[in-house]
């Protein structure tokens, strides 16, 4: 039966199995509420991952890096999400994580335009306030190639055939029909992301970083524990952009 290290050296005792869930529950009622992931033995993992061993575990918050690089990983999954519910026939490749927010490549004929990001972000919303629940599947590697191929997503279909043969493949699922290859962890809900997230710019950017593939659009989106960090970081941007031009203008 596992006995649970914290990172302050307290030991908490189970006599069974147990998520992560149920150790903020049991750490405090604050705890339960704040709590996005867990780190486990050094690896992040999903709160519904099951501790069976001895190990030590930190209960990660937005408080933490670690945190807000899940708030932005799940925001990032919940725009194209909202792109692919408002644009349908859009394809979706990569979307990582980046310094203040993140970004995801689409593959789609038509332009983005501002006010097509307007209506993103207002989708994105939706979702959010609707609290989606998130679920982790382990897929086979034929499987995961032959179903992204049938539902017309012939990038992440390439992205699994690079993927190490020895590698596990893992799906995400927010709400009943929207998924994507990923490796997480994740939040249990959209709800947990909150309302302090803006999609900033697009681009274009080539499918793999090459010039000889095609060419994709980038949708770039910041996101932050809370609204006064989101508005702090949009006025240091437009302070940046106001030196530039003073800057050009002088040139």
């Amino acid at each position: 039966m596992p006995d649970i290290k914290l990172l302050d050296g307290k030991k908490v005792p189970f006599t069974k199995s147990i998520n992560g869930f149920e150790l903020a529950k049991k750490i405090s009622k604050t705890l339960e509420k704040e709590a996005l992931i867990m780190e486990v033995d050094g690896e992040l993992k999903d709160l519904s991952y099951q501790i069976k061993k001895n190990s030590v575990v930190k209960i990660v918050t937005s408080k933490d890096k670690e945190g807000l690089e899940v708030l932005r990983h799940d925001a990032a999954h919940i725009m194209a999400m909202s792109v692919q519910e408002l644009f349908p026939g859009t394809q979706v490749t990569i979307g990582p994580v980046i310094d203040n927010g993140f970004y995801y490549d689409f593959a789609r004929k038509d332009p983005f335009t501002s006010d097509d990001l307007k209506k993103i972000e207002k989708k994105m919303s939706e979702i959010i306030d609707r609290d989606v629940k998130t679920k982790r599947e382990v897929w086979e590697r034929d499987k995961a190639i032959a179903h992204f191929k049938k539902i017309g997503e012939k990038y992440k279909a390439e992205i699994i055939e690079s993927i190490p043969a020895n590698e596990e493949l893992s799906v995400y699922h927010h709400g009943d029909t929207w998924h994507d290859l990923c490796r997480g962890p994740h939040l249990a809900s959209s709800g947990k992301i909150g309302k302090a997230f803006k999609l900033t710019k697009v681009s274009g950017a080539y499918w793999r970083g090459d010039s000889k593939n095609e060419m994709l659009q980038r949708i770039y989106g910041t996101c932050w524990s809370s609204k006064k960090d989101l508005n702090d970081y949009l006025n240091r941007l437009e302070e940046a952009e106001k030196r530039d031009h003073r800057k050009l203008g002088k040139e």
